[in-house]
C-alpha cells in the first residue's frame, strides 16, 4: 500500500517534536561507518565476477576535431586484447564506425582535450593499459578551438532581472561599489574515482557503478543502451564521494555496458585519476561584476550581480552564480544576469554548490567593500539589509534566520564591531585580520518513494534507491524510522542505492534528506496508523516507544500486536504548492581569521566559526560534518583550488590531487559549528532543509575580507594564492 503526502501547503504539526524515542536529531554514528574504516564496504570497483574483463578509455589527445579512423588491428595482437570498441554509445560525442570498416571522414566529432574515443577491452588491467596507450588512430585536428572565454560568443541565459534603474541608483547613492571579481574553475575531485562493472546476462543489464541519482540514472542507462528500464539494475550502495560530479551516467559506465552486452562477460572500467579530472565535468570559472548601491542608513538601494561562465557548444547548464542574489539581499533597483561563453574545454556543470559557491563570494566581498565605504560594520550592514520578502518575485519567505545565523555566529567567534582598519594587529611577520560573510542556499526537494516494513520481530527494514555519498544517509533515514516507529535505530536495517528499490531524488542539490527522509515518514506514519487501528485507537492517541505501543492508558508489545505478520508501507512525498508559495533556503555566516605573512603572502586560516540555520537537525553529528566539509572547501576555494588549462592547446595541465591543492590536513584549523534550530513546515514535512552544500557558500568571501583587514591587500580574483596577496599588498 502508498501513503501518499503532497506538499500544498505547509506541515505545521512538528510531529517529530511528539514523538517519544528520542532519538532524531542525536549525534548517532553512521551505521555503516565500520564497514568504511575497515576496508569492507565495497566500492563499485570493488566486486568480484567471474572472467572479469578489464577495460580502459581512450581519449583525445586534441581539443577540437576530428577522428577520422582507429586501427584496431595496431593492438588487436597484444597479450591479453580482446577488442577495441569505438561505438559511438561510449560517450554522448563518441567515435564511431569500427576499425575494419573502411576509414571514414568525422568518425568522432572531438569538442575539447581528454574526450574518450574508444575502448580497449583485455584480460587484465595492464594489458588494457598498454595496449590503449599503443592505440593509434588517424585525426584532423581543427585550428579554430577557443580556449578563452573572453575572447568567446556568448549568449544571455534566460531568467535576468530587470527591475526599476540600477544606473540611477548608482548615481544618487551615499556609498556605492562597482568591482570587478574572477574565479577559477573548480574539480570535484572525489576521493573515488569513476567506476563501473557491467554484467549482461541476455536479458537484464546489471552494472555496479558510482552514482548519486539512480532514479535518473537508471533512464539515462536504459535510454542509451536501447533497453527498457525493467530490464536494467543499478547498484551503488557506497559511493566515495560525488559532489556533482556523478550525478549523471558518466563514460565509464556506458562504455562497460557496451562492452559487456557486446562481448558476454562482465566488463569492468575504471577511470584513472588523470582521466576523471580531464574528463569529466568541471565547475566553470567565471568573472563577474558587482554593483551595490546604499543610502545614508546602509540600506540598499541598488543590486546589481553579472556574470560570464563558460560550456561547451550546444549544452544546456550555465554555473547559476546569481542564485541566491536572486533573494539574500533587497534593493528595488536590480539587475541580475549570466551570460555563456562557448569553448573548448569539458563540459561544465554542477560542482559542489553550484552558482553560491562563486557568487557569493564575490558578493561577500563586495559587501565588505561597501562598508567600508559606508562606515558600517560589516556584520550590522548586512543585517541592515535582509528583506521581508523576496525582492524579484515578492513571495513570503518560509523561514529566515540570517540574522540569528550573524548574531550567533558574531558572538560565538567574538567578532568586534569597532572601528575596523588594515594592520591593526601583527604577531612577528604575520598580520592578523578578520573577516565575515552571509552564508545561502536555496531549498529543493524533489518527489521520493521509500519502503518501510515493520517486520513481525519488531525490526524494521527501510529500502529506497536514494544513495549516501558520504554524507550520513544510512544514519539519518533510520533515525527517522526508529523515532517514528518507536524503536532503536540499531533494530532499523537501511538498504540504499538499489534501483530494485523504491524511486528517491538521489544525493544532489542538498535535497535528499529532506525528500526521501520526507518519504520515509510518511510510510511510517501509515504504519502508525495501522496499529492505530488494529488495536481500536485514535491515531494521535498512540505512543510508540522502545517496542511497546501505549494508548488510553493501555500499553501491548508491538510483536503481539503484530501476531506474527509484517506490515509495509511505501511513502510516497510529492513536492506541491509550498515550493511556488514561499522561498525557501537554507541561511547561514561565516567568520574567519587570517594571518598573511609580510614577505611571502602566505595566507594561513587561524579559526573559523559557522553558524547555519538548516530546519530540523536530523543528526547532529552527520549535519556538523557536512557544515566542516564546506568550510574546507571554503578554503580551499578562496586560497588554493584552480583548474589550470594549456592556452596553446586546451589541455587541463594539474590533472590530479598532487597539482589540484585541496586543502590538506594542516590547511584546515579548528572549526566552531553553530546549528541554529527551526522548524520550516513549508520546507518538508520533517521540518528538514538542505546542509551539505550551505556551508561552502560564501565562506571564500570572508576568508578574503580576512585577508584585506589583516595586512590590507584587497583582492578580487579567487584563489588568493601568495603572489597575488603580495601583488596587491600596500607598501610600507
Amino acid at each position: 500500500m502508498t501513503a501518499l503526502f503532497k506538499h500544498d501547503k505547509p506541515d505545521n504539526r512538528n510531529v517529530l517534536d511528539h514523538t517519544a524515542q528520542g532519538i532524531i536529531g542525536q549525534p548517532l554514528t553512521r551505521p555503516e561507518g565500520i564497514l568504511k574504516v575497515t576496508g569492507n564496504a565495497t566500492y563499485a570497483a570493488e566486486y568480484a565476477f567471474d572472467e572479469c574483463l578489464e577495460g580502459v578509455l581512450v581519449t583525445a589527445p586534441f581539443a577540437k576535431g576530428q577522428v577520422n579512423s582507429i586501427d584496431e588491428k595496431s593492438v588487436s595482437s597484444m597479450p591479453g586484447v580482446i577488442k577495441v570498441i569505438t561505438d559511438k554509445r561510449l560517450t554522448a560525442r563518441a567515435a564511431q564506425g569500427t576499425a575494419n570498416e573502411a576509414p571514414k571522414q568525422n568518425v568522432c566529432e572531438v569538442h575539447y582535450w581528454g574526450q574518450p574515443i574508444a575502448l580497449v577491452v583485455a584480460e587484465t588491467f595492464e594489458q588494457a593499459r598498454d595496449a590503449a596507450k599503443h592505440l593509434k588512430f588517424d585525426y584532423t585536428e581543427d585550428t579554430d578551438a577557443i580556449f578563452d572565454p573572453e575572447a568567446a560568443d556568448s549568449e544571455t541565459e534566460d531568467g535576468a532581472t530587470q527591475q526599476g534603474d540600477l544606473a540611477h541608483a548608482m548615481k544618487q547613492a551615499d556609498a556605492s561599489v562597482d568591482l570587478h571579481y574572477s574565479t577559477e574553475g573548480h574539480a570535484s575531485a572525489a576521493m573515488e574515482p569513476h567506476a563501473s562493472i557491467a554484467q549482461w546476462d541476455g536479458d537484464t543489464l546489471t552494472v555496479h557503478a558510482s552514482l548519486q541519482m539512480l532514479n535518473y540514472n537508471i533512464t539515462e542507462l536504459a535510454d542509451a543502451m536501447g533497453l527498457k528500464e525493467g530490464k536494467v539494475r543499478l547498484l551503488s550502495p557506497f559511493v566515495g564521494g560525488g559532489f556533482g560530479s556523478k550525478l549523471g551516467v558518466s563514460q565509464d559506465v556506458v562504455a562497460a555496458s557496451v562492452a559487456a552486452m557486446e562481448l558476454g562477460r562482465p566488463v569492468r572500467v575504471v577511470m584513472s585519476r588523470q582521466q576523471v579530472f580531464q574528463t569529466i565535468m568541471r565547475r566553470s570559472e567565471t568573472t563577474q561584476r558587482l554593483r551595490l548601491a546604499a543610502d545614508a542608513d546602509g540600506k540598499l538601494t541598488g543590486f546589481g550581480h553579472e556574470a560570464l561562465v563558460s560550456n561547451l557548444p550546444n549544452e544546456e547548464f550555465a554555473e547559476p552564480v546569481t542564485q541566491s542574489s536572486e533573494f539574500l539581499y533587497g534593493g528595488e533597483n536590480r539587475v541580475l544576469q549570466i551570460e555563456v561563453a562557448r569553448i573548448n574545454r569539458m563540459t561544465a556543470g554542477s560542482v559542489r554548490a553550484p552558482g553560491e559557491a562563486v557568487g557569493m563570494p564575490a558578493l561577500e566581498a563586495a559587501m565588505d567593500e561597501l562598508a567600508e565605504k559606508a562606515g558600517i560594520d560589516p556584520v550590522e550592514l548586512r543585517l541592515r539589509n535582509i528583506p521581508e520578502v523576496h525582492p524579484s518575485e515578492g513571495t513570503p519567505f518560509s523561514s529566515r534566520k540570517l540574522a540569528e545565523c550573524l548574531k550567533e555566529g558574531a558572538a560565538k567567534f567574538g567578532w568586534d564591531s569597532g572601528p575596523r582598519t588594515p594592520r591593526m594587529q601583527r604577531e612577528g611577520e604575520w598580520w592578523i585580520g578578520t573577516g565575515v560573510a552571509s552564508a545561502a542556499r536555496v531549498h529543493n526537494v524533489g518527489e521520493a518513494k521509500a519502503r518501510v516494513t515493520l517486520q513481525a520481530d519488531g525490526t524494521a527494514l527501510v529500502q529506497t534507491d536514494m544513495t549516501d555519498i558520504g554524507t550520513g544517509t544510512y544514519a539519518i533515514l533510520g533515525q527517522i524510522a526508529g523515532e517514528m516507529l518507536g524503536m532503536s535505530r540499531d533494530d532499523v536495517l537501511v538498504e540504499l542505492g538499489d534501483t530494485k528499490h523504491p524511486r528517491g531524488p538521489g544525493s544532489g542539490g542538498s535535497w535528499g534528506a529532506a525528500s526521501s527522509g520526507s518519504a520515509v515518514f510518511v510510510a511510517c506514519e501509515a504504519i502508525a496508523e495501522e496499529i492505530a487501528s488494529l488495536l481500536g485507537a485514535a491515531k494521535d492517541d498512540l505512543t510508540l516507544k522502545d517496542g511497546i505501543a501505549s494508548w488510553g492508558g493501555q500499553t501491548r508489545p508491538v510483536t503481539e500486536i503484530l501476531d506474527g505478520k509484517a506490515i509495509t508501507k511505501i511513502g510516497h512525498y510529492e513536492p506541491g504548492d509550498t515550493e511556488d508559495d514561499y522561498a525557501a533556503s537554507s541561511y547561514g555566516a561565516f567568520f574567519a581569521e587570517v594571518a598573511v605573512n609580510q614577505w611571502t603572502g602566505e595566507t594561513r586560516v587561524r579559526r573559523m566559526t559557522g553558524a547555519f540555520g538548516i530546519g530540523r537537525v536530523l543528526n547532529e553529528k552527520t549535519a556538523r560534518s557536512q557544515c566542516l566539509g564546506g568550510m574546507v572547501w571554503c578554503i580551499g576555494s578562496a586560497l588554493t583550488e584552480s583548474l589550470l588549462f594549456d592556452p596553446v592547446d586546451g589541455h587541463l595541465v594539474n590533472c590530479d590531487l598532487a597539482e589540484y591543492h585541496v586543502p590538506v590536513h594542516r590547511d584546515v584549523p579548528d572549526m566552531d559549528v553553530i546549528l541554529v534550530e527551526e522548524r520550516d513546515g513549508a520546507a518538508s514535512p520533517i521540518q528538514a532543509k538542505g546542509v551539505g552544500e550551505l556551508g561552502m557558500c560564501g565562506g571564500a568571501g570572508a576568508i578574503a575580507n580576512a585577508i584585506y583587514n589583516a595586512c590590507g591587500a584587497r583582492l578580487h580574483d579567487f584563489p588568493m594564492t601568495p603572489d597575488r596577496v603580495l601583488a596587491a599588498m600596500p607598501a610600507d
